[in-house]
């Protein structure tokens, strides 16, 4: 996976060995949900209902299924020596089942998943924003989808009239992709979904 270096950060896949640090970026953002949102089975207020009274529980889930490699926690960390400064949530768009069960998110392709990365999450360590944290996260992110042979990677910003505050920034603000090439191919007004197509691959043969 990608390792690319911008300015003082250093973007690297997120690995067993770096999830001691991973945890504490989530811990210094006061977010308690571990990116597990997207693959909880229960409603919304049952999400609310866990994160308020077993925040714990949802830590120990994904501090196991880092440790096992799997898919569906796969992303990107951006580190500022060795600490996680930063994180991206990239993977497989299947790996994220909540994205066809929720009614603001539909996409061109709802029939196949098939080539399809998502972003998930985007966050920034307090201390870090508005460092350019967020774009080079992106950046790798788009370096990597393209790597591994997507043909396409989406991302479901929140988007309202009025400014948001950090912490409602939590897939990054929608101004940062659109600069990035991505555009708004679907989804709810409130939560556009947003693209970026590769070019596809051309064989030397």
């Amino acid at each position: 996976m990608t390792t690319a270096a911008h300015g003082r950060l250093q973007v690297v896949p997120l690995t067993p060995a770096l999830a001691d640090a991973w945890v504490a970026l989530f811990h210094a953002c006061g977010s308690s949900c571990f990116c597990r949102y997207w693959h909880f089975e229960g409603t919304k207020n049952e999400w609310l209902e866990r994160l308020a009274s077993d925040p714990s529980s949802i830590e120990r889930e994904q501090r196991a299924l880092v440790a096992a490699s799997y898919a569906n926690v796969r992303g990107l960390v951006a580190l500022d020596g060795d600490a996680v400064v930063g994180w991206v949530k990239l993977a497989p768009r299947a790996t994220m089942p909540k994205l066809r069960r929720l009614p603001v998110y539909r996409a061109l392709d709802l029939g196949t998943d098939d080539g399809v990365m998502a972003v998930g999450c985007l966050l920034v360590d307090p201390s870090h924003r508005r460092r350019g944290v967020s774009r080079a996260l992106l950046l790798a992110a788009r370096v990597e989808a393209e790597r591994s042979g997507a043909r396409a990677l989406e991302a479901y910003p929140h988007r309202r009239a009025e400014a948001l505050r950090d912490e409602e920034l939590w897939m990054g603000p929608l101004c940062l992709y659109e600069s990035l090439g991505f555009k708004v191919v679907a989804g709810d007004v409130a939560y556009p979904v947003l693209r970026l197509t590769f070019e596809p691959r051309v064989s030397n043969r």
